[in-house]
């Protein structure tokens, strides 16, 4: 099983660890395209603070962030699945899973990044600030700037079992899986069901949605449940307890729809 997740904004700060080392993470075929996204963030950063405020969609609240951007190559690095913080990986709860779960969780979790393209939770990363929905001057959008090199080095990183895709709409661009991949995909939305005048509305509630995905993601790895398959995926979640409305694809080669239906809305 392989789990595709979103980052946050929200990012820890790297305390006083060792520095970043590219060579040492995850998906090694993704190098060439980290260092040249590296390289362009850190020269925008270095330079005019203002247009790279701009760029990165930065208030002025936020103008720290360019400075923490400037020095990523000697910044302390963490652990992904520490340095990510926000809603959905605090339902997750990496620190405070269970061995086995720990273990799963360390091989099936893939953080999808506009600066790294896409990084396993051991990776060890720097804070940092880069969307995926950010144009860099030189590389241009990064969604689209990553769509080569994810098509090149994921197929093979998925395997042969389930992709859970519960990545938002802008890392989902990054890599869209295609094929016989695709057929064995599933995407999750979370939706909120409540009566209104007696009648049924359903609603995405955003902050509510990522905290279900966390939870959803940890509920499986605690019950040490790895679907091979949507179809298997969807049995899991029921079992576990959650409201599953499944869509088969039409077609081969597309992927799965799944509607989680709530009807609490809880962090």
């Amino acid at each position: 099983m392989l789990v595709l997740l979103p980052p946050s904004e929200g990012k820890a700060a790297g305390g006083s660890g060792a520095p970043l080392e590219p060579q040492e993470l995850s998906l090694p075929g993704l190098a060439q395209a980290r260092a040249a996204v590296l390289e362009e963030l850190l020269d925008l950063c270095t330079g005019d603070e203002l247009k790279a405020r701009e760029v990165l969609g930065l208030s002025e609240g936020l103008r720290g962030e360019v400075a923490k951007n400037a020095e990523l190559r000697s910044a302390a690095a963490l652990p992904a699945g520490e340095i990510y913080t926000g809603v959905l990986y605090d339902a997750l709860g990496l620190a405070d899973l269970p061995a086995p779960a720990r273990a799963t969780a360390e091989d099936a979790l893939l953080v999808f990044s506009g600066l790294w393209g896409a990084v396993r939770v051991t990776d060890r990363i720097p804070s940092y600030r880069c969307s995926m929905g950010v144009k860099l001057p030189g590389l241009g959008a990064l969604g689209a700037y990553w769509r080569a090199p994810m098509a090149e080095v994921l197929p093979a990183a998925a395997g042969d079992g389930l992709v859970l895709d519960l990545r938002s709409a802008a890392y989902a661009t990054a890599w869209k899986p295609k094929g016989e991949v695709a057929g064995r995909t599933a995407t999750v939305r979370v939706l909120h069901s409540q009566m209104v005048d007696g009648v049924e509305k359903r609603s995405v509630v955003s902050h509510f949605n990522k905290a279900t995905k966390g939870r959803l993601v940890r509920d499986l790895l605690v019950a040490g449940a790895v679907p091979g398959s949507p179809a298997e995926l969807v049995t899991a979640l029921r079992d576990l307890g959650y409201v599953v409305e499944a869509e088969a694809p039409a077609k081969a080669g597309r992927a799965w729809s799944l509607d989680v239906v709530v009807t609490q809305i809880h962090d």
